[in-house]
């Protein structure tokens, strides 16, 4: 079940949608994750826009990437340039030489860069930081505080 506080932050920034799309729920598809997924429930529930800005960083919104532009490319640069497993898919564009990165496998998020922190994932050192994508979520949303007021 997605993270009540992740549907309430959404919500409180008019930002959440009851509805699914059927497209977005058909770019899913293509990427083999499943509809009743947390990952799942938070694309087809949460838009602000092609992107989802936080912590000074953009993560892709995932659906509309799929539908809109060539996140194919995206996800094959990944496995190519840094040599990502399939299970893998990019959450960001990679920028500033880092990004992060969905196992779609294990539902856990993978924060990158390049440098030491590749060389020790490559070597099986280096491990998810975020055991789920809603604690990835509270996180980069800044949800995994205590309490939560609305402006």
């Amino acid at each position: 079940m997605l993270s009540p506080k992740v549907e309430q932050y959404f919500k409180e920034q008019n930002a959440w949608y009851e509805e699914a799309s059927t497209e977005y729920a058909g770019a899913l598809e293509t990427l083999q994750i499943p509809l009743d997924s947390d990952f799942a429930q938070f694309y087809l529930h949460a838009e602000t826009g092609p992107t989802f800005y936080s912590r000074h960083q953009e993560l892709y919104h995932i659906c509309w990437f799929v539908l809109y532009s060539n996140y194919d490319l995206s996800i094959h640069s990944a496995r190519e340039t840094l040599k990502l497993p399939e299970q893998y898919l990019p959450l960001d564009a990679f920028v500033g030489e880092g990004g992060y990165f969905y196992n779609r496998q294990t539902d856990q998020v993978l924060e990158l860069s390049l440098g030491q922190r590749l060389q020790d994932f490559w070597a099986g050192q280096l491990q998810p930081q975020w055991q789920s994508f809603n604690s990835f979520l509270e996180w980069f949303f800044e949800l995994d505080h205590t309490f939560h007021t609305s402006s």
